[in-house]
């Protein structure tokens, strides 16, 4: 899958500008769609033209020096490094961020049993400028799963509880395929229909989706609440490769002993 992912990638990148102009031309936001390619995680920055203040959702540990970098470069000043969940495949960059941006702080679900500067649920709201991501709560890939929804409802970032015609596993971390089923119905499928959706990975070189689109051609979700909780317990995955290191990490802010 990840090879697919990489040889795809190249010719999304044009897409993903596109995206990435489309989604904030004529609103003063800045928003940037960054990429780790080990665990095809993607990391999205988001700030306020005018205030400079700017939100980073799901950065990647391998990638935390990237990303403070652009944010320099573009006179940001990161207030928040917000996980939607806390992650299997990967390390978080939350708690190296904190040292590269001091005055930053990092912000995960009440429910994760993480730890973070900020935890928040269902309803609150992290506020950036002019701008807000309301906190949406998806539980069933893990309990803690967030989907961030901008205060428009013009784009949601859905972590790993929506993907691109998928969804995230049930199979470990407390996950629950009937709740996800709920989740994504009653929280993200909700949104309006053109609204644009930007999950945490992709391993098939694709970008962003709407809700329109996944209601329509998602092979998962379009299905019965049955037909789909029979599909999730029966995938037989691998575990992640870094797990085992990731887990216990991210339950401390990405910071390793």
């Amino acid at each position: 899958m990840l090879g697919v992912g990489l040889s795809r990638l190249g010719h999304g990148l044009g897409q993903v500008r596109a995206y990435c102009a489309m989604a904030s031309a004529g609103k003063g936001l800045i928003f940037r769609q960054l990429f780790e390619p080990v665990s095809c995680t993607y990391t999205y920055l988001l700030a306020d033209e005018k205030t400079k203040e700017a939100v980073l959702i799901d950065p990647v540990l391998e990638t935390a020096e990237r990303d403070a970098r652009l944010i320099k470069d573009l006179g940001l000043k990161m207030i928040y490094a917000a996980n939607t969940h806390c992650h299997a495949d990967h390390i978080t960059g939350t708690g190296v961020l904190k040292k590269l941006l001091p005055g930053s702080k990092s912000v995960i679900s009440k429910h994760s049993g993480a730890k973070a500067d900020i935890q928040i649920e269902a309803g609150d709201e992290i506020k950036f400028g002019n701008f807000a991501l309301e906190a949406r709560s998806t539980p069933g890939h893990t309990d803690g799963c967030l989907t961030y929804v901008l205060n428009d409802k013009s784009m949601a970032f859905t972590g790993d509880a929506l993907l691109i015609r998928g969804c995230g596993r049930t199979d470990f971390q407390q996950g629950c395929p009937s709740r996800l089923y709920h989740s994504v119905h009653t929280q993200i499928f909700s949104l309006p229909s053109e609204c644009l959706l930007y999950p945490a990975h992709d391993y098939t070189g694709q970008t962003v989706t709407t809700v329109e689109e996944e209601k329509k051609h998602n092979p998962r979700l379009t299905k019965s609440e049955a037909e789909f909780v029979n599909i999730m317990n029966n995938l037989n995955l691998k575990k992640p490769a870094q797990i085992d290191i990731a887990v216990p990490a991210n339950l401390k802010c990405g910071i390793q002993d």
